[in-house]
């Protein structure tokens, strides 16, 4: 878990686990932006709320440098306003639409036709999520 690093650093080293994970068919999960809440004793719950939604630019400069591994297999847990802890249901904020907006913006960076998916996102951090806004 890289996400308390910044962008650049976590998009660098991410990029050179890849390389040796591809070699041995392993996958990569990169966490992007911070979740709220706590997690191996970093405590987020306080984070300007801005940061606990990543952009879609960001989650392209995540996909266009993992990508160009060969033999690449990764997933990108990206920031939605999902955070770890306990919460009680209704108190998260969740904003999926978020992950939308950011496969319509790496369509087009692709030239890549409407409606396509070419990131694989994971929901990390589902502490006090509603079970119907996770699904």
């Amino acid at each position: 878990d890289l996400s308390e690093e910044p962008l650049e650093e976590n998009i660098e080293l991410c990029t050179k686990y890849l390389e040796r994970m591809a070699k041995m068919n392993v996958g990569l999960e990169m966490e992007l932006g911070i979740t709220g809440g706590e997690e191996d004793g970093v405590n987020n719950e306080d984070a300007n709320p801005d940061d606990l939604y990543s952009k879609p630019e960001e989650i392209w400069q995540v996909y266009e440098a993992l990508s160009k591994v060969p033999n690449g297999n990764f997933t990108i847990a990206a920031a939605f306003g999902n955070v770890h802890g306990v919460y009680q249901a209704g108190n998260v904020k969740l904003d999926p639409k978020i992950l939308g907006k950011a496969q319509t913006y790496i369509c087009e960076k692709l030239g890549l036709p409407e409606g396509s998916k070419p990131v694989k996102f994971v929901f990390h951090g589902g502490s006090g999520s509603d079970l119907k806004d996770i699904r």
